[in-house]
């Protein structure tokens, strides 16, 4: 399973009991509900709309107005004339190589022209079709035609790919994008093999852009349940790479990057160039010299390529060798090997869990390091962190009006905004040379998982970040943002450092 019921070490949310189970989803054009129809096919039950037989309607006032809607009347005869094929005028034959018959449909050409251009131009000279797909494809087939007659189809997981490729073959564009819209919707769902890598590969090879951001913006955030199941394997070269390209991704540590690296590398044997272009996207700085003494010392993999990452390395211990100011006298440092990413770590931030967060402001505190320079070892950063459910800008703050002494602007609760501000306790010499930045991971819970919905980055306040918790809606205890009346977050410190400037003499 790509995401295991019990939390691996790293995952912020491991003390929140989880209630796991695939379910069936339903893409409807338009949404209906489901109602049982014929005993022709119980799946039908929830493929067909249900509308009220007769509905108040708003008619001038005129309160003795009403719709009389028998919709679903018409469904069950529209279901009946598939069943049945009363008055069929065209027949469709679908061959799988999975079976030596066919599938025989007994269809109609107006229902089949109206929202399939293919389907009409091939019926437009012929009333009897042979069409061959595949056994995914071909499986689904009947679920597809139904569509087509009732405007709903219930689909799962493993499922919602070939029914995109039927959608997407035959040009039913609604079905196309209801099936899309699943996907991106549910990339949190519990699977027993893992979806959301196979839904990337997908997206890649159909061209759609908006569900490969998806995907990959879920597994960056979400990186370490995805390291240590069955799903990892399966990543292909291209997405590893694209992956460890990302500053954003969310991980316990750059050591368990590297693991699960190796792994891969491991399992698949790339060639020798993919493999050391791999190697080389890996962060060593952050990773703490011990660590990567015993790496050299065990590590396979990198025994075999350690030619092609051994400046690297080299350059590793001499960061942690030296201050981080000594060490950007000589070095660039504004490069990625030297940024971290949202580690989990404690020793790079802390959870935060405010219980009914929208009652008034909040404040905490915790320590990290100083940074990952192991020259800065045992220097801590003490962090102080005020949250406000309601914060005000200077815009919208209440100010005394000339017209009425004494008065003021009327402020509705609603114009405030969640802000978090993160400053340290102190300031010291040892922050030359390098900034922080704060980045906030805030966990909601999806399909019975807790997961990440957003990270947000600035340097001392969410008011860098325009859309910080900006459709939260704090103040509704049903909101998404909200695990049992609490907002979950774990908030992470990440140097930055800086080259010096070099002053002409």
């Amino acid at each position: 399973r790509p995401f295991p019921s019990t939390p691996q070490p790293g995952t912020w949310w491991s003390h929140i009991p989880l209630a796991l189970g695939e379910r069936r989803e339903e893409v409807h054009s338009p949404p209906v509900t489901p109602h049982h129809l014929s005993a022709w096919d119980r799946g039908a039950a929830l493929e067909c709309s249900h509308v009220p037989a007769a509905q108040k309607a708003d008619f001038s006032g005129d309160s003795t107005a009403a719709t009389i809607n028998h919709s679903l009347t018409l469904l069950q005869r529209l279901q009946e004339l598939l069943q049945n094929g009363n008055g069929s005028d065209s027949v469709l034959r679908v061959r799988s190589a999975a079976s030596d018959e066919a599938k025989v449909f007994h269809t109609h050409q107006l229902l089949l022209s109206l929202q399939s251009e293919v389907f009409e131009s091939l019926l437009r000279n012929q009333s009897v079709v042979t069409l061959h797909e595949p056994p995914e494809t071909a499986a689904l087939f009947e679920k597809f035609i139904r569509y087509l007659y009732c405007g709903g189809v219930s689909i799962l997981l493993h499922q919602a790919i070939p029914m995109h490729q039927l959608a997407s073959k035959y040009r039913v564009w609604g079905l196309q994008r209801g099936v899309a819209e699943y996907m991106r919707t549910h990339l949190a769902s519990e699977s027993s093999q893992g979806h959301v890598v196979g839904w990337y590969h997908y997206a890649v090879r159909v061209g759609d852009a908006a569900l490969q951001e998806s995907c990959l913006q879920f597994l960056a955030w979400n990186l370490s349940a995805v390291l240590g199941s069955a799903e990892w394997s399966s990543v292909s070269v291209e997405l590893l790479l694209l992956l460890l390209e990302r500053s954003d991704l969310v991980l316990h540590s750059e050591l368990e990057l590297y693991t699960a690296v190796e792994g891969w590398l491991s399992r698949r044997q790339p060639e020798a160039p993919v493999a050391e272009r791999v190697l080389r996207a890996i962060r060593y700085p952050m990773i703490a010299p011990s660590q990567l003494f015993r790496l050299q010392a065990q590590s396979a993999v990198l025994a075999r390529h350690r030619g092609a990452v051994q400046d690297l390395l080299f350059q590793a211990f001499q960061f942690h060798a030296a201050s981080p100011l000594h060490f950007a006298k000589y070095f660039d440092v504004n490069c990625s090997m030297f940024l971290p990413r949202n580690y989990l770590a404690p020793s790079w931030g802390s959870q935060w869990v405010i219980t009914n967060p929208a009652r008034d402001d909040r404040s905490t505190s915790f320590q990290t390091q100083l940074g990952p320079s192991s020259h800065d070892a045992g220097k801590r950063v003490t962090w102080n962190v005020l949250f406000s459910p309601r914060w005000l800008p200077v815009s919208l703050r209440p100010v005394y009006s000339d017209s009425v002494a004494g008065a003021i602007q009327p402020v509705r609760i609603e114009d405030g905004r969640p802000r978090l501000v993160i400053t340290p306790a102190m300031s010291s010499p040892d922050f030359a040379g390098v900034s922080f930045q704060k980045t906030v991971l805030v966990g909601v819970r999806q399909q019975g998982r807790v997961l990440v919905k957003h990270a947000y980055s600035f340097h001392q306040s969410s008011d860098e970040a325009a859309d910080f918790l900006a459709h939260a809606d704090l103040q509704k205890r049903t909101s998404e943002y909200l695990i049992d009346n609490s907002l979950h977050l774990h908030i992470i410190i990440k140097p930055v450092y800086h080259s010096l400037i070099k002053v002409k003499k």
